[in-house]
C-alpha cells in the first residue's frame, strides 16, 4: 500500500515499463497479448476491466500474472450462488475481549481484486462492489473505509447462455472501463500452451515481480501528460452519440463511455511510445470500452444483433478527423 504521492514517469519510461509488465507475463500466458496491452492500459488509465469468455481460456491466469509483475497486493475470491456482501467487504465482528465490534476487512481491500466468475453470484453480492469501484471506498454500517492506491478490479465472467449465470446489472458492467474477450487460441498456440506445461513439471506458471505500486502510481501519472488534440475529443464525442441514435440500440453509451474511451485511448498512446493520441488508438479500444454499455432493442435482440458489430459498424460511418497535430513537448 501507498499514500504518498509518486512524482510521474516519463512516456519512454511508461512505455519501457509496460514492455517488461507485458514480457514477463507472457511467460506464463501465451497468445493473448492484446488483450493483456489493453488491460495493462486499462489500470495505466485507472479503470476496472472484466474477462468475459467461455470456460478454460486462461482469463483467472491472465488476471493473476498481471497482478504479480504490477506487484500489487491481490486477493482472489470465487464467486458463487450463495456469496454474501459482506464476503467482498467484511463485516463487524463482536470482539469478547473489548465486549465491542471491531470491523474485519474484506478481500476487496488489496491492489488488485479478483472477481473470479463474478457472473455466478447474485446481483445483491455483484453490488457491493459498485461503491468500491466507483470511490475506491467501502461503506459499512454508517462508516467509510478507504482501501488503498492503487485500487484494480479484475473480474472474469463467464457467457450468459452458461448454466448457473447471473447477467451483470447495467450500473455494474458500466463501472468496467472495458470488457474484453480472449478466444481460442490458434493451433501453434495451444500446443505452446501444452509443451510450456510439461516442461516446468507443476501446475503452477511462475510469473516473477517486475515493478510495485509506487511504480504503478507513477506510471499512471505519466500517462497523464499525454496530450488529446481537440479534433480527437470530438472524435470521441461523435463515437459515442452515434450509439445513441443508432436505430437497433434502445440505450447508447453514456458519458462515462465517451470519458473512458479518451483515457482508454491515452494510456494506449502512452504504452506505445507517444505522448499524443491517434484516432487509430481511440479505434483501436472502441468496442471493448462501448460494446458492453449497449442495450438492444427487442427487435435487434431477436435478430441476434451483436453489439460488438454494431459498435464496427459506426466506427465505419462516422468520420475521423482530417489530421491530427503531434504534441511537440
Amino acid at each position: 500500500m501507498t499514500d504518498s504521492p509518486a512524482p510521474a514517469l516519463s512516456i519512454p519510461e511508461v512505455a519501457a515499463h509496460g514492455r517488461r509488465i507485458l514480457d514477463e507475463v507472457g511467460t506464463a500466458v501465451v497468445g493473448m497479448r492484446d488483450s493483456l496491452e489493453l488491460a495493462l492500459a486499462t489500470i495505466l488509465a485507472g479503470g476496472h476491466v472484466l474477462f468475459e469468455d467461455v470456460p478454460g481460456l486462461g482469463k483467472t491466469l491472465a488476471a493473476r500474472s498481471l497482478a504479480t509483475a504490477l506487484g500489487l497486493d491481490f486477493a482472489r475470491l470465487q464467486c458463487t450462488p450463495d456469496l454474501l456482501p459482506a464476503d467482498i467487504t467484511g463485516s463487524a465482528v463482536y470482539d469478547p475481549a473489548t465486549t465491542d465490534f471491531v470491523f474485519r476487512p474484506g478481500p476487496v481491500f488489496t491492489g488488485i481484486f479478483l472477481a473470479d466468475e463474478i457472473n455466478r453470484t447474485a446481483p445483491k453480492t455483484q453490488s457491493a462492489l459498485l461503491e468500491a469501484m466507483a470511490e475506491r471506498q467501502v461503506s459499512i454500517e454508517g462508516s467509510t473505509y478507504p482501501l488503498q492506491r492503487p485500487f484494480h478490479v479484475l473480474a472474469t465472467s463467464n457467457p450468459v447462455e452458461y448454466e448457473g449465470t447471473y447477467p451483470l446489472p447495467e450500473a455494474q458492467l458500466d463501472r468496467f472501463m472495458v470488457r474484453l474477450g480472449v478466444g481460442y487460441p490458434g493451433r501453434d498456440e495451444e500446443r505452446e500452451v501444452l509443451r510450456r506445461r510439461l516442461d516446468r513439471r507443476q501446475e503452477q506458471a511462475e510469473v516473477r515481480q517486475v515493478v510495485d505500486a509506487r511504480t504503478v502510481l507513477a506510471m499512471q501519472a505519466g500517462v497523464e501528460a499525454t496530450d488529446v488534440d481537440p479534433d480527437v475529443l470530438t472524435y470521441c464525442v461523435d463515437l459515442v452519440a452515434a450509439t445513441r441514435a443508432d436505430s437497433q440500440l434502445e440505450v447508447g453509451a453514456s458519458p462515462r463511455g465517451s470519458q473512458n474511451l479518451v483515457l482508454l485511448a491515452r494510456a494506449v498512446a502512452a504504452l506505445d511510445g507517444r505522448d499524443y493520441v491517434l484516432p487509430e488508438d481511440v479505434k483501436r479500444v472502441a468496442v471493448p470500452v462501448l460494446a458492453h454499455r449497449l442495450t438492444l432493442t427487442p427487435t435487434a435482440w431477436a435478430s441476434n444483433a451483436q453489439p460488438q458489430s454494431i459498435v464496427r459498424a459506426i466506427l465505419d460511418r462516422v468520420p475521423g478527423p482530417a489530421a491530427v497535430a503531434t504534441a511537440t513537448r
